[in-house]
Parts: C-alpha cells; sequence; structure tokens
C-alpha cells in the first residue's frame, strides 16, 4: 500500500508526492521527514501514521494546533480521502493509491518548502514561498522515520518515541541544565528537579488525554530522566548482564552482542546531540575530552567497562559509541571452564606458569576475550606481590591487597601533556614491581616490556593482537621497530625468546563463543628461527545442529621444557595431562 499526500501552500500550485506506509513527523525542525517552512508551523508539529489500515494524524502539542476539515484536533484522528489537514496555513490530503509499492520513496531536496530567508520582523522569521517553477524542480525529502527493523511493524514504538522527544524538550525548556551545572548546582537538588519536573510534565500530559493507556508513565519517567541525567536508552542494557557489548551507530540505531550475536534493539536516542551528552557524561569525570579538534576517545566507565566514542567529521552518521561490558562479577578460572573456554587441567597448567614467574602473552583477535583471560591469569599472582599495571583505559580488576594501577593519558586541547603506555613502562621499573601487567602492547612499549622481562621482572603479563601463536613473534618484531630503535631482526629475536615463556592464544568462534586454541612454550633461538612447541590445542570436530562449535581441547604430547623445576620450586603438576592418550579435556556444552 502506498499513498498520495498533496500540499498546497497559501497562492502556490498544490504538489504531490507518493509515500510508502510509515510514519512521518510534520514541521519546521530538521529532523521532521515532512518540513513545512512556514511560520505557523512548530518544530514539531504533527504526526502522520500510513499504515495498510488506514491513516492517521495526531497533533504533537503544536502551538497554533493541527485541524482536520477545519475542526482542531485533540486527539489522533482518522483521515480519510476527503480529509483536508490544516497545518499552520499549509493544507494537505491524503489518498490512498493501492497495492503498488515503489522500492524506495522519492529522494528529492527539502528546499522545495522555500529557501529559508529568515528576517526580522516583530521578532518572527519570515519564509519566502517558492515559485510554482521551483517547486517542481525540486521537491522535499519524504522518507520515514528511520525504525529499527524490530519494531518497524509496531506504529506504538515510534509514537512513544515521539512523545519522549516531546517531553524531553519541554524539559530542556523548563530547565536549563548547563546553567545548572556551572551555577554548580548539586547533584542530588539537581537530579531531584529533574525527576519533579519530568513528573509533573507527563501528569499535565496525562490530564490532557496525550498519554496513550499502553505506555507506562513509570517507565516513561526513568527513560526520559535517563536520557537526561545518565546514559539515556544504555542504561538498560548496561544492567542486562546478558548483553556483552552495547554499539551506538548515531541516534537511531542500537546494537547490542547477546551470546556472542548481534542483535538489533528498538532503542534510540532523540538526536545528535543526545549521543554527544552521553559521551561527555563519560569521559568528563575521566578528564578526557572529544570535539572536533580530537574527535574520538578511549574511556571507561565506573564499573570498567570499555569506552570507544567517535564523532563527526570521522564519523558521517552521526556520534558513534562502542562499550565492551565486563561481567559485574570477575570472571574466576572455573568460570571459563564451565563457558568451555579452556579445560581444568590446561587452568592448572596456567597457574603454575604463573607461580613460577613465566612471562605470559595472552594473543587472540579483537573482541576474543584477551583482557578477560589476562585477568583470570593475573587472579593467580600470590598476594604476597607488588604487581603494577598499565594500561589505556583502566579494566583490569585485581583483587590481590598490593596493587598500583597506572594509566595512560591523551594529549591535552592543545596537543600536549600525553604520557603514553611506553612512558608508563618505563616509569614502573622505578616502582620496585615484583609484576608488570600491560593490558595491550601495540607499539614501541613492546621493546621496553621485553627489557623489563629480562631484567628481573619475570612473571610479567601482556596481551597482544594475533592471529596464532607464530604470529605473535613476527608482530613483537613489528612493533619493537615502531620503538625508533634499529635494531637487527636477530638482536630482536634474541630478546623475545628470552623475555616470552608461554604464548596463550584465544579465539572467538563461528557461534559466538570464545576458546584458548591453543598453548605454546617459546623453547629458544636456533639459527635465525624462534623455536616453539605447542603443549595444548583445540581439535575442531564440527557444528552441531544448533550452530554450536564441537571439539576437544587436548595436549599434543609435548612436555615444557622447564618441567623438571618444579620440584625446586615446591610445585607439583601431574605429568599426564601432557599424555594425549590419557587425557581426554573436553570443551562444556
Amino acid at each position: 500500500m502506498k499513498y498520495s499526500l498533496n500540499i498546497a501552500y497559501p497562492g502556490q500550485p498544490a504538489n504531490s508526492y507518493e509515500l510508502p506506509c510509515g510514519i512521518y513527523t510534520i514541521g519546521r525542525g530538521p529532523a521532521c521527514k515532512i518540513r513545512l517552512r512556514d511560520p505557523g508551523v512548530s518544530d514539531r508539529h504533527a504526526l502522520l501514521t500510513l499504515r495498510d489500515a488506514g491513516a492517521t494524524i495526531e497533533d504533537l502539542g503544536s502551538s497554533n494546533g493541527t485541524t482536520v476539515n477545519g475542526v482542531p484536533i485533540q486527539e489522533t484522528v482518522p483521515v480519510r480521502p476527503d480529509s483536508v489537514i490544516g497545518v499552520g496555513s499549509c493544507l494537505m490530503r491524503v489518498a490512498g493509491l493501492g497495492a503498488a509499492v515503489s522500492p524506495e520513496p522519492q529522494d528529492v531536496s527539502a528546499s522545495a518548502y522555500g529557501d529559508a530567508r529568515e528576517t526580522e520582523d516583530d521578532g518572527e522569521p519570515e519564509t519566502a514561498l517558492p515559485s510554482a517553477e521551483h517547486q517542481s524542480a525540486a521537491r522535499p525529502q519524504l522518507t520515514p522515520d528511520p525504525v529499527p527493523a524490530k519494531a518497524a511493524t509496531d506504529p506504538m514504538v515510534a509514537l512513544r518515541r515521539e512523545i519522549k522527544n516531546q517531553i524531553h524538550g519541554e524539559l530542556l525548556q523548563r530547565l536549563d541544565l548547563k546553567r545548572m551545572t556551572a551555577a554548580r548546582v548539586g547533584t542530588e537538588e539537581m537530579q531531584s528537579k529533574v525527576r519533579d519536573t519530568i513528573r509533573s510534565i507527563i501528569s499535565e500530559v496525562r490530564r490532557n488525554h496525550k498519554l496513550p493507556e499502553s505506555i507506562d508513565p513509570n517507565r516513561l519517567e526513568k527513560e526520559i530522566y535517563d536520557e537526561a541525567m545518565r546514559l539515556g536508552p544504555l542504561e538498560d542494557f548496561i544492567a542486562d548482564e546478558s548483553i556483552t557489548e552495547i554499539m551506538v551507530n548515531g541516534p537511531q540505531q542500537v546494537y547490542v552482542e547477546r551470546n556472542g550475536k548481534l542483535e538489533l534493539t528498538d532503542q534510540t536516542f532523540i538526536d545528535d546531540e543526545s549521543v554527544l551528552a552521553v559521551i561527555e557524561r563519560i569521559v568528563s569525570p575521566l578528564g578526557r575530552r572529544i570535539d572536533e579538534s580530537q574527535p574520538y576517545v578511549d574511556a571507561r566507565l565506573s564499573d570498567g567497562s570499555r569506552v570507544n566514542a567517535i564523532i563527526a567529521p570521522l564519523s558521517l552518521i552521526g556520534p558513534c559509541i562502542t562499550i565492551r561490558k565486563f561481567a559485574k562479577r570477575a570472571l574466576t578460572a572455573e568460570d571459563m571452564v564451565n563457558f568451555g573456554t579452556w579445560t581444568y587441567d590446561a587452568a592448572n597448567f596456567l597457574r603454575i606458569c604463573v607461580l613460577m614467574r613465566k612471562n605470559i602473552v595472552v594473543a587472540g583477535g579483537t573482541g576474543s576475550g584477551k583482557t578477560t583471560l589476562l585477568n583470570v591469569l593475573s587472579g593467580f599472582i600470590p598476594p604476597t606481590d607488588r604487581i603494577v599495571t598499565i594500561e589505556d583505559a583502566a579494566e583490569l580488576r585485581l583483587v590481590q591487597p598490593h596493587v598500583v594501577r597506572l594509566e595512560a593519558r591523551p594529549p591535552n586541547i592543545e596537543g600536549r601533556g600525553a604520557i603514553t603506555i611506553r612512558d608508563l613502562v618505563r616509569n614502573s621499573l622505578r616502582m620496585r614491581p615484583d609484576r608488570i601487567i600491560v593490558g595491550e602492547c601495540r607499539g614501541g612499549e613492546s621493546l621496553d616490556m621485553l627489557q623489563a622481562m629480562n631484567t628481573g621482572h619475570d612473571g610479567s603479563l601482556t596481551t597482544v593482537h594475533a592471529n596464532s601463536p607464530r604470529d605473535v613473534i613476527s608482530r613483537l618484531e613489528t612493533m619493537v621497530l615502531m620503538s625508533g630503535i634499529e635494531l637487527p631482526s636477530r638482536a630482536i629475536r634474541e630478546q623475545i625468546a628470552s623475555a616470552v615463556d608461554i604464548i596463550v592464544h584465544e579465539s572467538r568462534m563461528s557461534d559466538g563463543s570464545r576458546k584458548v586454541c591453543c598453548i605454546s612454550e617459546v623453547v629458544g633461538l636456533e639459527g635465525q628461527q624462534i623455536v616453539m612447541q605447542d603443549l595444548f590445542e583445540f581439535r575442531q570436530s564440527g557444528i552441531s545442529e544448533n550452530g554450536k562449535v564441537q571439539g576437544r581441547f587436548m595436549p599434543t604430547g609435548s612436555m615444557p621444557t622447564f618441567f623438571e623445576h618444579l620440584k625446586s620450586r615446591g610445585l607439583e603438576l601431574d605429568p599426564s595431562i601432557f599424555d594425549p592418550e590419557k587425557q581426554e579435556g573436553r570443551y562444556g556444552s
């Protein structure tokens, strides 16, 4: 089903447009899909809904009201082919055209409603109406509001959004939040005033019978408060423990990752400014900034969740936010066994490696769970050790009593004052650490980390982006060269061979699960090649009917070269865990 929309300006011939079914906001504002640049039209004037079952029009609390056949409307009113809709000085007719649907709505310029020549006349802008020739040459872009695919069949989603937008706009008019912040109004006082004002506005809307019965006023109050004072639509996702990642692609599209799979949600923001406000609330307490001169930023939430934000001019779809959530409870080795990430044998072996002060590199691709695994391995460190953690954005949550947490700092607005990971690694060597944990090596700090591992700071841990244990070696070589110090290839490989003891490679599988795919030992350097041996590996056998990855985590039969030194350290490890004929470690279902 599609519709014909006729729009007539005073003294101008009517223009006709074909519209597919959808929900259309009518007004002067730039966010409206049907823009009428007329002084008598409000920014958000009316809501036109086109469905197969018929069309309806609703006034959105406009200053001059909306009429149907000359009668002002107070609620949602059906629109018939003979109905004349009055919006400001514009008259509109809507008629159905049948079942044929064009694949895409016509895409034409918004200037059909006039080149906005605003002049001062008693404080009211005056719009020059276009000629008939101008109107036929350029037509407005009439497309439905972008509604997430999941909610496209539910008109109440768009209606709820429009009501929230109106109440939020009214809230901003009644309360100048920026002025209150500048006046140093206390947080509790500001929150109380905002809650009271939202509650008052919703009460007025209900008294005027503008709030549909299907919308819970208490839920609506919470959503608007979250939008004004907290992280808006993201609050519920942050509280949902089944969600591991949140992705905001501009104001009208929010995805989440649940059980390793992406889902499009029906949550949206009001506009770009609302997303920018959320970003500011995240980065400001950390002393970081985001603006046109620095249009991207890494930050964290109070619970340690990692945040990345990027805005225009780099982002062409509006402000984008990516939040990688951390579980409210730090995962343990047993949790990872239950999740199928590794087996008890692998966990016990790596625990022994940490106690023996072996230098461990956790490798994997983006989103493979490297930081989570690093946190679990850090939990094996004895409580008597002094630990220094170094990160871009502090994410690790160690339970030991003696932990010093360091965080890198970006440059200030003048481009000065940056403190890099490499600076912090160098500084940590003067802090008498027993263990150094670097959240991720991605540049020249790799050389300083290797030197620290070789100069008495055994038992250090870090992560590296790499696709295999062998790839870790070449990645480390490349990153050492990024330090700016020209070293021969053999010298770099000698540093790596003597510094790195164990490489743990983790992958994100096709079903969204994270699994340790390989545990390798760096044996030494022979000629120009670093010698490695795999101790454990995951052998995938197939995919189940429900899409789950099937396989077994098995020892390869190789024994670690340091096995004979366990007793001298007072540690014990069953040698049979390295025998593939005796051990059949399996991933959990």
